[in-house]
């Protein structure tokens, strides 16, 4: 059995599939999903719909709050404000994969996707690693609790917490990183025990453009370019 972890997928359904398959993704691993299916990319749909069918079809995934899920969470309270900051966030890509225009209540999106989203985690331990989205405010007298953090958070890991932490490393997305400092920080997890895995799938360009995949086992990374057609 391998755990794995990956984040920030962003609407990119046909990379994540094929990052799925390079990794050769069986029903005997654990998946940790670190958030932000939804926004910019172009099938926020087909990206819940293949973490459904996975989850239908027996395998064992974990589904973590990201912070676009929480803007589209947001925008579906009915504010016009809040709506219109997750359409300026990406959100508009996630109605086009609905069929819906942007003017459009997202609350008319089908019933499955909202209780999909509504049931996601902020966080997940499991031995030796606390997967989050996108950090641990370590200010906080309980780090676990403190929930804007672990969706927010960047340029965080002066403050980690080595005697807190207690030999775990934090494995997380959110904030967009070139895929050479993905695997120099990974060559360092002895001195800072923090793993980005957001390679910026849907940003084509650079060292971006990845769909990143670790082993929390082997501690092997996996990197799948962006194949979107229109991403």
């Amino acid at each position: 059995m391998r755990r794995l972890a990956i984040s920030d997928i962003h609407g990119c359904a046909l990379t994540l599939k094929a990052l799925l398959e390079q990794v050769g993704f069986s029903r005997d691993d654990e998946l940790f999903l670190l958030g932000d299916y939804i926004d910019r990319g172009p099938d926020s749909k087909g990206v819940i719909d293949l973490i459904l069918s996975l989850k239908e079809q027996g395998h064992r995934l974990h589904c973590l709050l990201g912070n676009h899920e929480a803007l589209m969470l947001s925008a579906m309270g009915g504010l016009a404000n809040e709506h219109r900051v997750w359409l300026d966030n990406g959100g508009e890509a996630t109605m086009q994969s609905f069929g819906l225009g942007p003017a459009a209540s997202p609350r008319l999106i089908p019933q499955p996707y909202r209780d999909f989203l509504g049931q996601l985690e902020w966080y997940y331990e499991t031995d030796g690693y606390i997967l989050v989205h996108a950090g641990l405010d370590f200010r906080a007298a309980r780090p676990l609790e403190a929930g804007p953090a672990m969706i927010w958070s960047r340029s965080w890991y002066s403050q980690i917490d080595l005697e807190w932490l207690q030999g775990r490393v934090v494995v997380h997305g959110h904030t967009p990183t070139p895929r050479p400092l993905i695997v120099k920080q990974l060559k360092k997890l002895d001195v800072v025990p923090a793993l980005d895995i957001d390679a910026g799938c849907v940003f084509k360009g650079n060292y971006f453009k990845y769909l990143c995949a670790f082993d929390l086992d082997s501690r092997q990374l996996y990197f799948q370019e962006n194949i979107e057609t229109d991403a």
